[in-house]
């Protein structure tokens, strides 16, 4: 049997980022829409490792033979105890454009200096395993909320999110740059070595000829 990596996604922007950092892992990699999956799952994990787990081990049940991999990513801010944090993607509502919700977030930050807008991204991801184990690893970026929407590279609340170091924000850095320093970067790169060590072991090729 082929050894296939599924990612329990459907956004096209995470997959790019997918594609380029587990490339050299010599898998295809698949969505889970491309692999045939369509269910709903609840996340009602209260941290972002928990909700990883929950959608890599419910997409497992379907595809027991293949390696599935979750994420829950989200931007904590500090000045807002960290909202929206495991809520990013439903704050505000699930169908809200991320220009009303980066707008909102910057309008609840006003008079709020800049040593106090501190924030930053995490990525958590889950594997589960065709042996039956998981392996969970997080990444962070580290960096502060800017005073306007700025920059058309990338998605989500990357035109708020500033990075004092590069002088931009997220959303203007070149793809190649943000995926080195990305929360989702480093975590799929730790990931990539969990599954790395996972295959040298012949842990994968154990399991297809059971």
């Amino acid at each position: 049997m082929e050894k296939r990596i599924i990612f329990a996604t459907g956004n096209q922007n995470k997959m790019k980022e997918i594609h380029m950092i587990l490339a050299d892992l010599g898998m295809p990699i698949y969505s889970m829409k491309e692999a045939g999956i369509d269910i709903d799952i609840v996340e009602d994990g209260t941290t972002f490792e928990e909700n990883a787990q929950i959608k890599a081990k419910a997409i497992a049940k379907y595809l027991p033979d293949d390696i599935i991999l979750a994420d829950d990513s989200g931007l904590e801010i500090d000045a807002l105890n960290k909202e929206p944090g495991i809520y990013s993607a439903r704050y505000m509502g699930e169908d809200t454009s991320y220009d009303i919700k980066n707008q909102a977030l910057i309008d609840r930050l006003e008079g709020v200096p800049d040593e106090k807008r501190t924030a930053r991204f995490v990525c958590s991801i889950a594997a589960a395993l065709p042996d039956g184990s998981t392996e969970v690893v997080r990444g962070t970026m580290e960096g502060r909320i800017g005073y306007e929407i700025t920059g058309e590279n990338g998605f989500g609340y990357d035109p708020i999110f500033y990075l004092p170091q590069y002088g931009c924000t997220t959303a203007q850095l070149e793809p190649d740059v943000k995926n080195e320093l990305s929360h989702r970067g480093k975590a799929l790169r730790a990931i990539k070595e969990q599954l790395r060590k996972y295959c040298e072991e012949g842990a994968y090729e154990d399991t297809d000829r059971q």
